[in-house]
C-alpha cells in the first residue's frame, strides 16, 4: 500500500496536541486514497474512530481541494451499534473539525431524533451523518434516498464485531449492498478492537467475492493491560453464587482510592444488586451511579453527562457501556462475576485510561470457584492476545423480507437486479432462486395460506414484470414498524381464578409446556396452559422440575470453556491458584476425576434421599438449560422418575427417584432429532420465535397511526397466524425462519450437537457414594432458584453450607490419611 500524504492542516493539528499520526491512521488514509475499502483492527485507545474519519477530514482540507469548493451533500455515513456511541463520537469529532476550521456539518440520526430534523436531513443532509443500522434502513426506504446517497463517498462502521454476526448485521449488510448500488464509488471502512478472525470480517465487509478490495490495517500495539483477580482477604473463595457480594467492602475501598471506577456486571439485575450493596456501605456519600438498558433515556443521558464531566466516583453498568464511549479519566475497570469471553473482557478493560501508551487496569471479581478458573483463563487469554472466535451465519429470511419491502417503498424494482444486489453481501450470497421466490411471494401476499386476505397484500408485479407497492399507504405502515430489535415481553403467572403471582421473562416461559412444574414466588407450580401473555398455573403436587430464571445470560465462549478444561488437568499449573481452589481440585482428583479436554464427565451419587447426576459440559447456561429439558424427558420415558434439574455455565445437575446407571442412552445424538423437535414443537419456544420473525418481516404490525399495539395484542395476532400456517402451510418461509432462530439463538443447539457427538466417544461416568467437590457449586443452586426475588431463605443457605461442609470433610479426611 502506498504511503499516505497527510494534509498539512491535519499534521499541524496533531502537532499542536503533541500527538503524531499513528501508522494505522496513515494506512487508513492511504487505503482510501487508493480507492480501497478497509478493515481496521486496533487496540482501544489507538484512535480508531479518528482513523476511520481521517479520509473524510482530508477530503475537506483546502490543501487537497485547492480552488474547488469543498464536497457538497452527504459525504460520510458513520454507523454504530449504540445511539450513545454516536453522540459520543459527534462530541469528539467536533474538536478536530472546529480547531482545523473544516467546513463540515455533523449530525446524528436515530429513533430519538425529532421528526422535523429527520425531514430536513433528507432534503439538506449534513456532510457527516452518524446513525444506526435501523435508521439507515429507514432512510433507504424513502424515494429521495437515491438522490441523498448518490454522491456518498464513505461508510464507517464502528465496533463492527458488536452486530456483524447477528440480525442487525444482516440488515446493515443489505443496506451496504443498496448503498453500493446507489453510489458505486463508495468506500467501506470497519473498525474494531476485539476480533479474532479479521479475515472473516474482511469477507463480510467486502462486496461478495471481492475480498481483495478490502485492505487489512492492524494497529500499533498498546501497553499490556494490568488484570488482577480479587480474592477474599479473610474468607475462602465461595463455593457457589455469582454476585461477588463478598467483595463489596474491598471494592468500596478501591473506589475510594481512584478518581473514577467503572464496574461492569453481566445482567441488569446484578447491576441493581451491586449498586444497592455499594450504597449500603457508602459511608462517605461518594457519588455512585448506575447505567443499563432498562433505565429511561433521560436517566441514561444524565449519567453519561455526569461521567463525561468527571462528577462520578463510580458507575455500575451492563453491556450498555461496553462499546467505545471515551471517558479518559477512568482509573480502573471492575468486572463483577466471570467475563464469559476474552474479547468482551478486552472491550471492557479498554474503558480504563483509554490511552494506547498507558496500561488499562482491571479487577476481576469471581463469584465462585469455577468463576475463579474462568477469570484466570480470561486473564491469560488477554495476556496472550487471544480473542474469542466469531461465527457468521446465513442471513435471516425475516430481515430479507423487511429489506425487500423497504426497497419497494423507495421505488419500483426489477427482481433480478434486486436479487443480484442482495447476493452481493456475504450474509445472502447463499440465496438461491427458490428461496428468493418464496420471500418475494411472502412480501407480495403473505404466502399461500394468507393470500386471500387483502391486508397481507403489500407489493404487486405489473405487466412489465416490475414490482411496486400495492398501495401508497404501505410505505407509511412499513416505516412505522420496521426494525430488528423486538422487545422481550414479560408473561403474567396466574391461577385460573385470576389471582396473579407476578411475571416471568418470556424466554423462560416459552420453554414451558402443560404439565411442567417450576418454582416461582416461593411455590411449586404446574403449568396448565399458556394463553396469550399469561402462564396459567395451579399448585403442583410434587416438587418443581424446572428452576425459574430471570434476565438475559451471557454465554460462556467456547474459547474460554476450552481454556478452563485445560486448566483442570494441568496439575503443575495449580500451584498458581489460591490454597482453597488448589485443594478443591486436588480433592476432586482423588475422590473422582477431572474432565479433560474433549471429555464429558458425568458423576452420579445419592444425596438427601434422591439420586443425582452431574454433567460437566462447559457449554454455557443456555445449552445446559436446554440439555436439562431434554434429559428429563428421556428419563421420564425410561421410568427414571426425574425430579428436576439446575444448570450453570459449567455443569448440569439432574436428580430423580431412581439412579442413572448408564447416562449414555440419555445423551445419544438422536435426542436432537426426536426429543428436541418434540420439545420445541410442544413448548411455546417456536411460537415465540415466530412472533419475533413475524414482527421483523412485517407480517404483524406493532404501530398504527395514533396508537401502538400492546405486547398481548401482538402475541394474539401472531399466535392466530402461527396456528393457521402450521396447519395449512408448514413450509412457510417464516416458520423456516423461526426454526432457524430457535435452533441458533434460543437453545444453543449447535453447541448441544457438538456435546452429544463428543459424548458418544469420550463419555466418562463415575459413580460416587456422596457429592464430589466439583459438584458443590451447582448443587448449592438447588432450591435457591425457587426463592422470590430479593427474599432470603436461611434454610437454603444452611443447605448450601452443609454441602460445602461435605466437601470440607472430604478434604480433612484426605489430609488425615496423608499424614
Amino acid at each position: 500500500m502506498p504511503d499516505a500524504v497527510v494534509p498539512p492542516e491535519i499534521e499541524a493539528w496533531f502537532a499542536a496536541r503533541d500527538w503524531r499520526v499513528r501508522r494505522h491512521q496513515a494506512e487508513m488514509l492511504a487505503a482510501a486514497d487508493a480507492g480501497r475499502h478497509a478493515m481496521l483492527v486496533a487496540d482501544t485507545g489507538a484512535g480508531k474512530t479518528l482513523a476511520g474519519f481521517l479520509p473524510t477530514l482530508a477530503d475537506f482540507c483546502s490543501s487537497r481541494t485547492g480552488e474547488d469548493p469543498p464536497p457538497a451533500g452527504l459525504h460520510t455515513l458513520y454507523v454504530s451499534p449504540l445511539k450513545a456511541l454516536a453522540h459520543d463520537v459527534q462530541r469528539n469529532l467536533m474538536a478536530p473539525i472546529e480547531e482545523i476550521g473544516l467546513p463540515i456539518r455533523v449530525e446524528t440520526r436515530s429513533g430519538d431524533t425529532p421528526a422535523d430534523r429527520k425531514r430536513r436531513q433528507r432534503g439538506r443532509p449534513p456532510h457527516v451523518l452518524l446513525t444506526t443500522p435501523e435508521s439507515l434502513s429507514l432512510l433507504l426506504s424513502y424515494p429521495d434516498s437515491m438522490e441523498m446517497f448518490a454522491d456518498l463517498r464513505r461508510v464507517v462502521i464502528d465496533e463492527v464485531h458488536a452486530f456483524a454476526t447477528g440480525k442487525r448485521g444482516d440488515l446493515l449488510a443489505l443496506a451496504l449492498s443498496r448503498l453500493q448500488a446507489l453510489a458505486p464509488k463508495m468506500q467501506r471502512a470497519a473498525l474494531s478492537a476485539t476480533v479474532a478472525r479479521p479475515e472473516a470480517y474482511r469477507e463480510w465487509l467486502a462486496p461478495w467475492g471481492e475480498i481483495e478490495t478490502v485492505a487489512l490495517v492492524e494497529g500499533e500495539p498498546g501497553a499490556p493491560a494490568e488484570v488482577e483477580i480479587l480474592l477474599p482477604v479473610e474468607e475462602r473463595v465461595p463455593w457457589g453464587g455469582h454476585a461477588g457480594r463478598w467483595a463489596i467492602p474491598q471494592l468500596y475501598e478501591e473506589i475510594r482510592r481512584n478518581r473514577t471506577t467503572l464496574i461492569f456486571t453481566n445482567t441488569r439485575f446484578l447491576a441493581e444488586f451491586v449498586f444497592q450493596l455499594l450504597w449500603d456501605v457508602n459511608n462517605d456519600n461518594l457519588p455512585i451511579g448506575i447505567h443499563h438498558g432498562s433505565l429511561a433515556k433521560e436517566a441514561r443521558r444524565k449519567v453519561e453527562g455526569a461521567m463525561a464531566r468527571g462528577e462520578l466516583r463510580a458507575l455500575v453498568a451492563t453491556a450498555s457501556l461496553d462499546l467505545g464511549v471515551d471517558w479518559g479519566d477512568i482509573d480502573c475497570v471492575v468486572q463483577m462475576g466471570a467475563p464469559k469471553g476474552s474479547s468482551r473482557l478486552l472491550q471492557r478493560i479498554g474503558r480504563a485510561n483509554h490511552r494506547l501508551d498507558q496500561p488499562s487496569r482491571a479487577i476481576l471479581v469471581p463469584g465462585n470457584r469455577f468463576e475463579f478458573l474462568e477469570a484466570t483463563a480470561a486473564r491469560e487469554a488477554v495476556d496472550a492476545g487471544q480473542r474469542d472466535r466469531e461465527d457468521f451465519r446465513p442471513g435471516g429470511l425475516d430481515v430479507l423480507a423487511q429489506h425487500v419491502m423497504a426497497c419497494a417503498c423507495a421505488a419500483p424494482f426489477e427482481e433480478a437486479a434486486l436479487l443480484a444486489e442482495v447476493r452481493s453481501s456475504l450474509a445472502y450470497a447463499w440465496l438461491d432462486d427458490e428461496v428468493w421466490q418464496r420471500v418475494l411471494g411472502f412480501v407480495e401476499n403473505g404466502g399461500y395460506a394468507l393470500r386471500a386476505y387483502d391486508r397481507f397484500k403489500r407489493i404487486v408485479r405489473d405487466r412489465q414484470g416490475i414490482w411496486r407497492l400495492a398501495h401508497p399507504e404501505q410505505a407509511q405502515r412499513h416505516r412505522m414498524n420496521a426494525g430488528i430489535i423486538v422487545d422481550s415481553e414479560m408473561l403474567t403467572v396466574r391461577f385460573r381464578n385470576g389471582r396473579q403471582l407476578g411475571k416471568v421473562e418470556e424466554r423462560f416461559a416459552a420453554t414451558l409446556s402443560p404439565g411442567d412444574t417450576f418454582f416461582f414466588a416461593g411455590m411449586s407450580l404446574e403449568v396448565e396452559q399458556l394463553k396469550d401473555m399469561d402462564v396459567i398455573v395451579r399448585a403442583a403436587k410434587a416438587s418443581a422440575t424446572i428452576p425459574s430464571y430471570g434476565g438475559q445470560r451471557l454465554p460462556l465462549t467456547t474459547h474460554l470453556a476450552d481454556r478452563v478444561r485445560a486448566m483442570l488437568v494441568d496439575r503443575a499449573g495449580w500451584a498458581r491458584f489460591p490454597d482453597d481452589v488448589r485443594e478443591w481440585l486436588e480433592v476432586q482428583d482423588w475422590r473422582s476425576r477431572l474432565p479433560g479436554p474433549g471429555e464429558l464427565l458425568v458423576e452420579s451419587f445419592p444425596h438427601a434421599r434422591k439420586h443425582y447426576s452431574v454433567y460437566y459440559t462447559f457449554e454455557g447456561w443456555n445449552a445446559n438449560q436446554s440439555l436439562g429439558m431434554l434429559i428429563t424427558r428421556r428419563m421420564e420415558d425410561r421410568g427414571l422418575a426425574p425430579g428436576g434439574f439446575v444448570a450453570n455455565d459449567y455443569s448440569l445437575a439432574v436428580w430423580g427417584l431412581k439412579p442413572v446407571v448408564d447416562p449414555a442412552p440419555l445423551l445419544s445424538p438422536d435426542i436432537l432429532a426426536h426429543e428436541f423437535v418434540e420439545w420445541v414443537t410442544e413448548s411455546h419456544l417456536l411460537r415465540r420465535a415466530f412472533r419475533e420473525v413475524a414482527v421483523i418481516a412485517g407480517l404483524v404490525e406493532r404501530q398504527h397511526p395514533g396508537k401502538r399495539k400492546t405486547g398481548k395484542q401482538v402475541t394474539f395476532s401472531t399466535d392466530l397466524i402461527y396456528d393457521v400456517l402450521r396447519k395449512y402451510e408448514p413450509e412457510h418461509v417464516l416458520l423456516e425462519a423461526a426454526w432457524a432462530d430457535a435452533r441458533a439463538r434460543l437453545t444453543d443447539v449447535g453447541r448441544l450437537a457438538d456435546l452429544l457427538e463428543r459424548s458418544a466417544e469420550q463419555l466418562v461416568h463415575v459413580s460416587l457414594d456422596r457429592v464430589s467437590p466439583l459438584a458443590v457449586p451447582v448443587m448449592t443452586m438447588i432450591g435457591r432458584e425457587s426463592m422470590p426475588q430479593g427474599a432470603v431463605d436461611e434454610e437454603l443457605l444452611l443447605e448450601a453450607e452443609a454441602l460445602g461442609a461435605v466437601a470440607m470433610r472430604v478434604e480433612a479426611a484426605e489430609e488425615d490419611e496423608q499424614t
